[in-house]
């Protein structure tokens, strides 16, 4: 399954198409962005925060309970939270498992002036966007959205995200014009 969102902002695409009358080879420019996007997206993961920098929902009960009755060291003999269990329970991230799949798969691609950031897990767009067990019947329950890339579902950049390659762009165009 693959989504696309295509950003077009107006003021990032006058900064490019200045850079681009220089006579610069963007794919340097491009690969640049395309990693500081992936570091950032990939930092989102530790501090379980949105590229606004709001908190992504916390863990649902029903992925909580999941986490516990993985491992039966979670509970005491008698049946209650564990020591261990309620470590595991602190410790627990949104979208962060075991092997934290989606965390470690988001990568940067360039092809031509186009910059592509790809998260590979075909959930991935359910946990950017979120959903409802009404429109995917298939779900545990109603999935919070968790924004982790840095464009609405409308195709916006987020302003803090739009400042960011603003500043790398205005950088190269400064440098370019200096020779």
């Amino acid at each position: 399954m693959t989504f696309t969102i295509e950003v077009n902002n107006t003021e990032v695409l006058a900064a490019f198409n200045r850079l681009i009358q220089t006579g610069q080879d963007m794919s340097p420019i491009l690969r640049s962005l395309g990693e500081d996007i992936t570091l950032r997206a990939k930092q989102r993961f530790e501090t379980s925060t949105a590229p606004d920098g709001t908190p992504w929902a916390p863990n649902s009960d029903t992925v909580l309970r999941a986490l516990l009755h993985g491992n039966a060291n979670n509970f005491t003999k008698k049946g209650a939270v564990s020591a261990r269990g309620g470590r595991a329970l602190a410790g627990k991230k949104p979208l962060i498992g075991d092997s934290k799949d989606l965390s470690t798969q988001i990568f940067p691609s360039v092809s031509g002036d186009t910059l592509t950031v790809t998260a590979s897990p075909v959930y991935a767009a359910m946990q950017q966007f979120g959903g409802t067990k009404a429109e995917f019947p298939n779900l545990w329950g109603d999935i919070p959205a968790r924004p982790f890339l840095p464009v609405t579902a409308a195709g916006e950049l987020y302003p803090d995200e739009e400042r960011e390659i603003l500043d790398v762009l205005g950088k190269a165009l400064e440098n370019a014009v200096k020779g």
